[in-house]
């Protein structure tokens, strides 16, 4: 027999309250007898007809156990809940189930997340990356608006990051229409530069003729050709007390490049080494704005000339205040990175 609503129980309260009998009321809602008769003698114990809070299925753990599971997630970030399980024993010898796990785990705010990826950091390098924040954390925007922040990122026609989602039914996993195909190399893409800065950018600027060489192959000599010498310089010219920031990778940190930099009076921001620029460098967050809007096109670029013709739109369709927010946010990150401790284990 169906629930009575919040209304259908002040009604059917009136009605006894009124005289009616029990067994005409249960028959003009729909509703078994007892059901009348609990409802009546809740109303006469709390004066109300809202149910009362019931204990539920009892818990197959006890709170020391809950501890213990949070203790050891908290020393093992990568164990799945369905491992813990197994090595758990609950009440009377009751095994637990790996949703169980998880229930006790977010009670105490610990959710199942993806893992961020970064370089492998020694105690040294935390401490720089402390150090730089230490040091930035007090700039005001008339100090960050100095800074011009560079970095390269590869587009690829085909790109899967994970956000998107399909609707299927059970057993059309893969379904031609559920199927999201790619190419395994990512089909054809395109190298580029950018820069961003307060109330102003400087891109994007495309590579040309990548031959092979080292991981993108970006060499340094490339790297003064194709961006220091047509477009950094220039910019830097037309500015004064502007700072160039670069990450350190190898075409930033040649000695060529460094030479061209100090010939050419360039400052260059100090940068820890092997820094996730994630968490610091605002423009990693401009490219994955670039990505959205590249994957909301419909359809999207098939050729390497339409991914660049849809790049340059999509920079110029990012609205100032958006990289003005993201500069505006660089104390707020150095403030994350002094607030993350160095061990990787935190045991409350």
């Amino acid at each position: 027999m169906p629930r009575l609503t919040p209304e259908q129980r002040e009604r059917a309260v009136g009605r006894l309250s009124a005289g009616d009998d029990p067994e005409a009321v249960a028959v003009a809602f729909n509703v078994h007898l007892s059901t009348v008769y609990r409802l009546q003698l809740c109303f006469v114990n709390t004066g109300s007809t809202v149910d009362t809070q019931r204990s539920g299925r009892p818990r197959v753990t006890t709170q020391r156990q809950d501890r213990q599971i949070l203790r050891h997630h908290l020393r093992n970030r990568f164990h799945t809940a369905n491992e813990t399980a197994r090595n758990t024993v609950g009440n009377h010898q009751r095994p637990i189930s790996g949703q169980t796990v998880r229930r006790r785990l977010a009670e105490r705010d610990l959710q199942n997340c993806r893992p961020a990826r970064g370089p492998v950091l020694t105690q040294r390098h935390r401490m720089a990356r402390q150090q730089w924040a230490q040091d930035h954390i007090n700039w005001n925007w008339r100090q960050w608006r100095n800074i011009l922040f560079t970095d390269e990122s590869r587009y690829c026609i085909s790109h899967v990051d994970g956000r998107v989602r399909v609707w299927r039914r059970r057993g059309e996993r893969y379904a031609g229409d559920c199927v999201m195909e790619h190419n395994a190399q990512g089909g054809p893409n395109v190298m580029v530069w950018g820069g961003i800065g307060l109330n102003q950018s400087l891109g994007p600027v495309f590579f040309n003729n990548l031959g092979p060489g080292r991981g993108n192959g970006i060499t340094a000599q490339r790297y003064i050709d194709q961006i220091l010498q047509p477009h950094v310089v220039p910019f830097f010219q037309a500015r004064r007390n502007c700072v160039l920031q670069q990450d350190n990778a190898r075409p930033h940190t040649a000695r060529v490049t460094q030479a061209f930099l100090q010939h050419n009076n360039i400052d260059i921001m100090a940068w820890p080494a092997l820094s996730p620029d994630l968490d610091l460098n605002p423009i990693e967050h401009f490219w994955d704005q670039l990505q959205r809007k590249l994957n909301q096109l419909r359809p999207g670029p098939r050729t390497a000339a339409e991914l660049r013709q849809a790049l340059i739109h999509a920079w110029c369709n990012i609205p100032r205040d958006a990289i003005n927010r993201l500069i505006h946010s660089m104390s707020r990150r150095c403030q994350a990175v002094i607030n993350v401790p160095w061990q990787r284990k935190t045991i409350p």
